[in-house]
């Protein structure tokens, strides 16, 4: 089947949009018509997130951000898979995380934007679904500044949203994180139409599909609630970890003053700034909302249960595998369609604290994680 660029005019312009209107979406349950799961898990990018200068293989084991890794995740009791979505230039949502695409071409290391590629552009690079057609070397460019080989285990081609819906099992619920350049400011005509684009491909195929919108974009988060009151917006946040210079990102508090203002229904922060200000979940809990987290000590399960007695609501992880097994070993789980409606969860087994226990541990982490 061909794939071609979304057109975006049937989905309604944010000032024709009432405070109380929403798009005809189809969903299991609404926000509103429910309460939110006691706990959630979800595996990051699928099966989990690239480090390709890792010595761990797990961390290599499947290109992120792809179907196959989707798929691969599907297998496990994952509530949700999270992805990265961008906007290319002629409007087709795709998956990727990065802001930039890297590759090699003539011995020269070449970086392009993903929102100024065309959708056939984008597709050019990595392994190609044609059989005997090469595609461009996909290379990934870390924190730090060095350029590495995308080596992975089990490799996949690049994929679109539609793609996704079409393509991932269907009880799969997706937490879709609209994915923006830290570093630009955007007009909100631009957030608009990019996030018409994406509400396009989800009015054609999410179907009965679980669904969470999530930004570090306090804006596009905004709009997004705007435009749609079908599906969950969550706002993202470091937590206070990191400084920017949009005051809306350095703190809890901000979160919660920006999902309150904006009628989001929830916060994803790093799991570290939860840990450093343990009272903000209180905070976050008595404003009506959810917690989310994510981050590396989602992936050791101590860190994940003694959230989960801190009433934090789900966690983001990527190894998926040993962190589901982990929580089912302490947790009985309802069924996928019953924890989406908040039945109970009970505690099965170890580790135990007494109140007192946990009061001192939440006194003493934030403590250990400062850095």
């Amino acid at each position: 089947m061909a794939l071609k660029a979304v057109h975006v005019s049937d989905v309604p312009n944010l000032d024709q949009v009432t405070e109380n209107a929403s798009l005809t979406f189809s969903s299991k349950c609404s926000p509103k018509a429910s309460r939110r799961p006691k706990f959630l898990m979800i595996g990051h990018r699928g099966k989990g997130m690239n480090q390709l200068q890792s010595s761990d293989r797990r961390m290599r084991a499947i290109k992120e951000n792809s179907i196959a890794s989707f798929n691969s995740a599907a297998n496990f009791p994952l509530d949700f898979i999270e992805f990265d979505v961008q906007v290319t230039k002629d409007y087709c949502p795709v998956i990727f995380h990065d802001d930039f695409i890297v590759s090699g071409e003539n011995d020269t290391v070449v970086e392009k934007r993903i929102t100024e590629l065309s959708l056939t552009e984008f597709l050019s690079y990595g392994p190609q679904r044609e059989p005997g057609k090469q595609g461009k070397t996909l290379l990934r460019k870390t924190k730090d500044g060095k350029i590495l080989g995308w080596d992975v285990e089990t490799d996949d081609s690049l994929c679109t949203l539609r793609e996704a819906f079409e393509k991932v099992e269907p009880t799969m619920g997706f937490n879709i994180e609209l994915k923006f350049d830290d570093h630009i400011v955007y007009h909100q005509d631009y957030l608009i139409r990019v996030l018409q684009a994406v509400l396009q491909v989800i009015v054609g195929c999410a179907k009965e599909r679980p669904i969470i919108f999530s930004s570090f974009q306090p804006d596009a988060a905004l709009v997004v609630r705007k435009l749609q009151d079908t599906y969950p917006v969550y706002f993202l946040t470091n937590g206070g970890t990191e400084i920017y210079d949009d005051v809306r990102r350095n703190s809890l508090e901000e979160a919660i003053k920006v999902c309150l203002e904006g009628g989001l229904q929830g916060i994803v922060s790093e799991v570290k700034g939860v840990f450093r200000n343990p009272g903000a979940v209180s905070k976050i809990k008595e404003s009506n909302l959810s917690l989310i987290t994510y981050g590396k000590l989602n992936n050791v399960p101590e860190a994940v249960y003694l959230q989960y007695l801190m009433g934090i609501e789900g966690v983001i992880m990527d190894l998926v595998q040993e962190i589901t097994e982990a929580v089912s070993d302490m947790i009985i789980k309802p069924s996928k369609e019953e924890s989406l409606c908040d039945e109970k969860v009970e505690v099965k087994s170890k580790p135990r604290f007494s109140q007192q226990e946990l009061a001192f541990l939440l006194k003493l982490i934030p403590e250990l994680i400062q850095l």
